[in-house]
């Protein structure tokens, strides 16, 4: 069977077309995306809903967690993915203690997402403890996409990066925050790295569409890493799938390249633009030039 065909030419995706997707059992599809030119081609693919995680601290930025990564850094690739979006929703992601301290300072971040970036919601991490900072956002015009069960920004609180919800209690504390994050307005909830049972269950409480990264194939959509799926690091996580594997082909095409330089082989004629014969007569007339530096 053939690969259904990419759905990138219609309608922009909104955050009602998510509900509606949800209701009518279609499976929505989340990836991210980190600047223009890798927007352009998740657009391109028909993906519904585009994340600009600040994953990128760690997929792009070279460090070990998401806490290095500021606002400004948030914006700024927003910003380029923006660029490349003419389809999928665009979410972004709220960095460490940019929405912890004051909601009128989490509002005042949020507002940049959208009117500076070009964003069309955002993302927070938490549960219940932060649904009332949801609805005021809502209530302020600006959507946005919940995020429970391993939430990054807590690595060191948890000790890591564990599965969570394993245990009765923990579960149910993972339906009691979505449900307060759903009655506050959210409307999506990304379940990460919990129990697919849980998960499911979750997906079936809710009316809102939960978006799954290691909970499972019950949630409604599913969102996954660029980099993960391209085989474009040293580290695949448990929940990801390599479709391809472009780092290894990038290193290939550079080490051909860097061979060709060193064996004079590039550029070759087809690389080259030439000077009239005029030109390069009048030039070797002039040359060599004697310039003074003025003291």
């Amino acid at each position: 069977m053939s690969a259904a065909a990419p759905q990138g030419a219609g309608k922009p995706v909104t955050t009602l077309k998510l509900r509606d997707m949800k209701a009518a059992g279609e499976p929505i599809v989340m990836i991210t995306a980190y600047d223009a030119p890798s927007a352009r081609v998740v657009d391109a693919a028909g993906v519904d809903a585009v994340l600009v995680g600040d994953s990128l601290g760690m997929v792009l930025l070279g460090h070990t967690s998401t806490l290095p990564v500021t606002m400004d850094d948030m914006v700024h690739h927003t910003s380029a993915v923006a660029r490349g979006i003419t389809h999928a929703l665009l979410v972004a992601d709220m960095p460490f203690m940019s929405y912890r301290i004051t909601h009128e300072e989490a509002l005042r971040n949020a507002a940049r997402f959208l009117a500076e970036a070009g964003a069309h919601a955002v993302k927070i991490e938490g549960g219940a403890d932060v649904a009332p900072l949801v609805e005021r956002m809502v209530a302020a015009g600006i959507p946005v996409m919940g995020h429970v069960g391993l939430t990054p920004q807590s690595v060191n609180v948890f000790g890591g990066y564990k599965v969570q919800g394993r245990d009765a209690d923990a579960a149910l504390k993972l339906v009691e925050d979505c449900l307060a994050l759903e009655a506050a307005g959210a409307f999506a909830v990304v379940l990460e790295l919990i129990p697919a049972e849980v998960a499911a269950l979750i997906s079936e409480e809710l009316s809102i569409p939960t978006i799954g990264i290691g909970a499972g194939g019950g949630c409604d959509g599913q969102v996954q890493v660029f980099h993960d799926l391209l085989g474009m690091g040293d580290f695949t996580p448990k929940h990801a799938k390599r479709y391809a594997e472009v780092g290894a082909a990038i290193t290939r095409a550079v080490t051909a390249y860097a061979s060709d330089v060193r064996a004079g082989s590039f550029p070759g004629e087809e690389q080259l633009t030439h000077a009239e014969e005029s030109v390069v007569a009048e030039l070797e007339r002039a040359l060599p030039l004697t310039f003074e530096v003025e003291s």
